[in-house]
C-alpha cells in the first residue's frame, strides 16, 4: 500500500501515520499551485535556488494554510549533503522559515519531541527519510542524497533517536518520493562509496549498465542501511513515487538539468 496519499495539488500526506496519530502532520509537497517560475506557477519552497525570496515566502504561506501549521513555527536548515543532525526545541521555531540567512547551518537531519514545531527539509531527487516513535513522540526527518546516504545518515538518525531514550524496535521509518533506480545513473566513484557502506553480504542496490556506468536504487540503499542499523523491516514504509518519472507532480534536479525548484518534506505534532 502506498503510504503517501495526495491531499491537494500542493501536497501529499503520509496517511499511513497520520490516520493512526491525528495530531501528527507529515508529508511531502508537489510542484504545483505556487507563484514561482519553474516553469510557471510552481510551488518552489527553497530559498537557495534561482527564485525571489518573496515567491518562496508566499509559497510557504500557501502551504501553511493547507497544513494548518503557521510558517513562524517551521524550522528549516542549510542543507549541505552531509550527515549532521540537530536536536530541535521550541526556541528554534521560525529558524529558516522566512529566509536562508536564518536557517540552521550545515544540517541534513532534524529530530524533536516538541509539539507545535514543523521540521522541514528541501528536495529535488534526494531521499526524504521520516522517523516516528509514537510512544515517546520523538520524530525526525533527514535529507539523503548519495553523499548523505553513503555517509549513513539513516543509521545516524537512528542512533540520535536512541540516545534520547527511544527503543530501537519502536522506531518507524518512511522513505519518501525521490529518484528511482531507472532514472538514477551514477559512475564508479558513487558505487565505490556505496560498497564502502555495505557489508560484502548485503544485497547490492545497483546494476552495471556499461563500463563505469550504473543504475542505483537510492531508496533501497537507505532501506538496507536502516535494516543494518536494527530497524525491523516491518517498521519501514517506502513510496513508489519517483521525482523524475512523475513529472507532473515533482521537481527533479536530474531531469530538469539543475534548473528547477525544490519540494519540501515536513513532520510535526500539532498542539
Amino acid at each position: 500500500m502506498e503510504p503517501f496519499q495526495i491531499k491537494s495539488k500542493q501536497w501529499m500526506a503520509l496517511d499511513t501515520w497520520m490516520n493512526q496519530h491525528p495530531s501528527l502532520v507529515a508529508g511531502f509537497t508537489t510542484k504545483d499551485e505556487g507563484v514561482s517560475s519553474f516553469p510557471t506557477e510552481a510551488l518552489n519552497l527553497a530559498f537557495h535556488v534561482s527564485d525571489l525570496e518573496e515567491n518562496v515566502q508566499e509559497n510557504r504561506e500557501r502551504l501553511a494554510e493547507q497544513l494548518n501549521f503557521p510558517v513562524q513555527h517551521w524550522v528549516s536548515t542549510e542543507q549541505v549533503h552531509g550527515t549532521d543532525i540537530t536536536l530541535i526545541n521550541s526556541n528554534d521555531r521560525g529558524k529558516g522559515a522566512y529566509s536562508l540567512e536564518t536557517c540552521i547551518p550545515k544540517t541534513d537531519g532534524l529530530i524533536t519531541r516538541e509539539s507545535d514545531v514543523l521540521l522541514t527539509l528541501c528536495y529535488a531527487d534526494c531521499v526524504p527519510l521520516f522517523f516516528l516513535d509514537p510512544d515517546t513522540k520523538w520524530i525526525g526527518v533527514a535529507h539523503a542524497g548519495w553523499k548523505g546516504t553513503t555517509g549513513n545518515i539513516a543509521s545516524k538518525m537512528v542512533k540520535a533517536l536512541c540516545e534520547q531514550g527511544v527503543k530501537l524496535n519502536q522506531i518507524q521509518v518512511a522513505v519518501g518520493p525521490s529518484i528511482c533506480k531507472k532514472c538514477y545513473k551514477v559512475d564508479q566513484r558513487v558505487i565505490s562509496a556505496v560498497n564502502a557502506v555495505l557489508s560484502e553480504h548485503d544485497p547490492k542496490p545497483y546494476q552495471e549498465l556499461e563500463a563505469g556506468q550504473f543504475s542505483l536504487d537510492l531508496k533501497e540503499l537507505n532501506v538496507q542501511l536502516l535494516k543494518n542499523a536494527g530497524i525491523p523491516e516491518t517498521n519501514i514504509l517506502s513510496t513508489g513515487y519517483c521525482s523524475s518519472c512523475d513529472q507532473k507532480l515533482f521537481f527533479s534536479h536530474r531531469r530538469d538539468q539543475g534548473k528547477t525548484g525544490r519540494m519540501l518534506s515536513f513532520i510535526g505534532w500539532r498542539e
